[in-house]
């Protein structure tokens, strides 16, 4: 017997390596990610955003602490494609990428250099078992104050923000159209 498999769900279980097709502007590495993120099914009727929302947070590879999936933007590749391969290596999900939340600069903490980043949503459609960096990281839904508390990087932090402010603001105009 033979079984056929769409190749549209098959991952490589291996995260791409190198920095030799790494993205810089100025000196400044380029990383991309996303903020993973679902709507809770759940019988309370709330109607803020915060209550309906969670968010898929992943453990650091070098340190405690917890981030969104994010990794170097590649000659090769867009900044989308670039966002959804680094949360398929790193978080294991696939699903629908929105507009871009904004771009940041921030210093490494473990090097003495600058980094520009560029964050999007992630509406989530599909979570795997198997993805590429799942031996190396923990993935956790929180809602969106437990992410404000366990994220450490302050840029994430505040793209978050911007991801739930548009989401509120996306809400009321769908209620105003009802």
């Amino acid at each position: 017997m033979v079984a056929l498999v769409s190749q549209e769900n098959v991952v490589a279980l291996v995260s791409r390596t190198g920095r030799h097709l790494q993205r810089y502007n100025q000196g400044r590495r380029q990383v991309v990610g996303c903020i993973p993120y679902r709507y809770k099914i759940d019988d309370s009727n709330s109607l803020d955003i915060e209550d309906m929302v969670e968010v898929l947070v992943i453990s650091s590879q070098k340190g405690k602490g917890m981030l969104f999936p994010k990794g170097g933007w590649e000659l090769d590749e867009t900044k989308i494609q670039a966002a959804s391969r680094e949360t398929l290596e790193e978080a294991g999900v696939r699903g629908t990428i929105e507009a871009e939340l904004g771009e940041w600069t921030f210093k490494s903490r473990t090097h003495d250099t600058e980094y520009e980043g560029y964050m999007f949503p992630l509406l989530v459609r599909e979570e795997l078992d198997f993805w590429p960096e799942k031996t190396f990281r923990q993935r956790k839904w929180v809602s969106v104050a437990n992410a404000r508390e366990c994220c450490q990087h302050w840029w994430m932090k505040e793209a978050l923000e911007v991801l739930v402010n548009r989401l509120a603001s996306q809400q009321e105009l769908d209620e105003e159209e009802e």
